[in-house]
């Protein structure tokens, strides 16, 4: 189960310093890693406003397949 601490985070960077299993990418885009890189979670991360949208959920086979900086399948 990923988990995320209530934070409140200014930059990309202050995510992947909290969250290991993460990485930062273009548009304020954050890619998790989740079940032992089974599947994949990317949000684009709107700060000022503390919104995050789910831009892709699914498994790693279907992360292969798409763009992940264009992405928004929700």
């Amino acid at each position: 189960m990923l988990i995320i601490e209530p934070f409140c985070w200014n930059s990309p960077d202050e995510i992947t310093r909290h969250i290991a299993n993460s990485r930062a990418i273009k548009d304020n885009r954050i890619i998790f890693k989740i079940g032992g890189n089974k599947y994949r979670l990317i949000v684009k991360v709107h700060y000022y406003a503390d919104v995050v949208y789910i831009k892709f959920i699914g498994t790693h086979e279907e992360y292969d397949r798409i763009d992940a900086e264009r992405v928004d399948r929700y």
